[in-house]
């Protein structure tokens, strides 16, 4: 999932790729609220995962993301 999120995050929310490890924070990749409500977005739309806005802002790092999405879609299965 962390490729998967890597991808969307570099290709949909113009984040820089050099900046992003899996222990990169939120903060550290420039995502604010308002790109987070993006990024639930985008993840719903191209992945089929529905994780909302306030879940995305209750995790630090891009890793956690990664996790929380692998949670959702094998939820959904």
């Amino acid at each position: 999932m962390y490729e998967a999120l890597k991808d969307v995050l570099v290709g949909d929310l113009h984040v820089t790729d050099t900046t992003l490890r899996p222990e990169t924070t939120l903060d550290d990749a420039g995502l604010d609220s308002l790109a987070l409500v993006e990024l639930s977005m985008v993840l719903r739309q191209k992945l089929g995962i529905d994780i909302s806005d306030d879940e995305l802002a209750n995790v630090g790092t891009i890793e956690e993301i990664a996790d929380l999405m692998s949670r959702h879609a094998a939820d959904a299965r």
